[in-house]
């Protein structure tokens, strides 16, 4: 988290878009597996904002403090990430098992299964902002990642483990 307001705060993700979090009288804060307070969330501390997503700002339904992390920058990294930049095409290359899928088939998840799928996105590639995620007709999801050129789609199972990216 990098500076506060009355109605929320802003954050640079992994790979250093900026995002703005608005935050509503039922937005949630946990640390591990326990309830935390907003005053609990400090200048500097890792977090993963769960909501909807209009571009880069988020009406926070749920923020997780993440202890002893770096905001995902070294994950993001080590995953190949590409931050986005426009004009830069992103690259044809794929990490994993990718299901035989076609883009925008699939049915909109929301709520806590949309949560719980880009939880485990960010997991192991973390830095884009999740602006959807599809459960396909074979089970899994596709969690559509916009602010980085690569991966742009995080294919998860329905046990929540990642299966590719591309």
């Amino acid at each position: 988290m990098e500076t506060t307001s009355a109605s929320g705060f802003t954050f640079s993700t992994a790979t250093g878009v900026e995002v703005t979090v608005k935050e509503t009288p039922t937005t949630k804060y946990t640390k591990k597996t326990h309830r935390i307070s907003e005053k609990d969330v400090k200048k500097g501390q890792s977090v993963l904002v769960l909501g909807l997503v209009d571009s880069a700002t988020i009406t926070a339904a749920q923020v997780i403090v993440q202890t002893g992390g770096d905001g995902g920058a070294a994950a993001a990294n080590a995953a190949g990430v590409i931050r986005f930049q426009k004009g830069t095409p992103s690259p044809a290359k794929s990490v994993g098992q990718i299901p035989d899928y076609t883009e925008g088939e699939g049915t909109i998840v929301s709520g806590v299964m949309a949560f719980k799928v880009t939880k485990s996105a960010q997991a192991v590639v973390p830095g884009g902002i999740a602006d959807r995620v599809v459960k396909l007709n074979d089970g899994s999801y596709e969690v559509h990642n916009i602010s980085v050129n690569w991966p742009h789609h995080v294919f998860v199972s329905k046990d929540f483990k990642v299966l590719g990216y591309e």
